[in-house]
């Protein structure tokens, strides 16, 4: 890390700056309820589109029979609108790392690196980045049965399951992904989610709460008198 002071804000929780996961996670909470407003995200038309223009391999053909489903930010465009990023991210249950690693290499993928967290880089045969994550979550094997479809017919991780891995992941942009696709979710679709963290991950429940509570903010009208 650099030699920056530690900012006073940031000194009252962690006097070395070293702020844990969740510490980091409430501390931007906390920032953005403090300064956030009605209304101030993108117009309600752009944020209700679905759409796949940005193009990805299909590996549906080469995984046929093998349940998975893509995660990370490509999985987003299913439930707020799509956004840039540079890999694709797909999760397979562990038991089944060997066999598709076999497939994507008879389908021409070349093996990049073994990263450090249990995945497999490929390289697709256009050069397009895959990581291959492979879990052994409890609920994996529900979430990759009850997957749903993208905008590009492409399977996609169910909202609860994508919002519990990006709720518990250590990156602010996780984070705002599940302000924001939360925040446009139907009540229903809300339920579900705060059923599958307060089963899995109930320590995060109310971080859970805040982030609805922005994202649920970002879909207000200002009055005359905010604006």
């Amino acid at each position: 890390m650099s030699n920056l002071p530690v900012p006073p804000a940031i000194a009252r929780i962690a006097p070395d700056g070293n702020l844990t996961p969740r510490q980091k996670r409430r501390f931007m909470i906390d920032m953005i309820l403090r300064r956030g407003r009605p209304g101030t995200g993108s117009s309600h038309e752009f944020m209700r589109r679905r759409t796949a223009i940005n193009p990805w391999p299909d590996l549906r053909p080469i995984l046929h029979g093998i349940d998975w489903a893509i995660i990370g930010a490509v999985a987003t465009r299913a439930y707020m609108p799509e956004r840039m990023t540079k890999d694709l991210d797909i999760l397979i249950h562990e038991s089944n790392s060997d066999v598709v690693v076999k497939r994507l290499q008879q389908a021409g993928y070349r093996m990049s690196s073994r990263l450090a967290i249990p995945d497999y880089l490929m390289i697709s045969p256009d050069g397009v980045e895959v990581d291959v994550l492979l879990g052994n979550y409890p609920w994996l094997k529900n979430a990759l049965a009850n997957t749903r479809m993208d905008a590009a017919g492409y399977p996609v991780i169910g909202l609860p399951y994508l919002a519990l891995l990006k709720l518990t992941a250590q990156r602010a942009q996780d984070w705002a992904d599940v302000s924001r696709m939360l925040g446009w979710a139907s009540d229903a679709d809300l339920d579900e989610v705060r059923q599958v963290v307060r089963r899995y991950a109930p320590e995060d429940l109310e971080d859970l709460e805040s982030l609805i509570f922005i994202g649920k903010k970002e879909t207000e009208i200002p009055t005359s008198d905010e604006e």
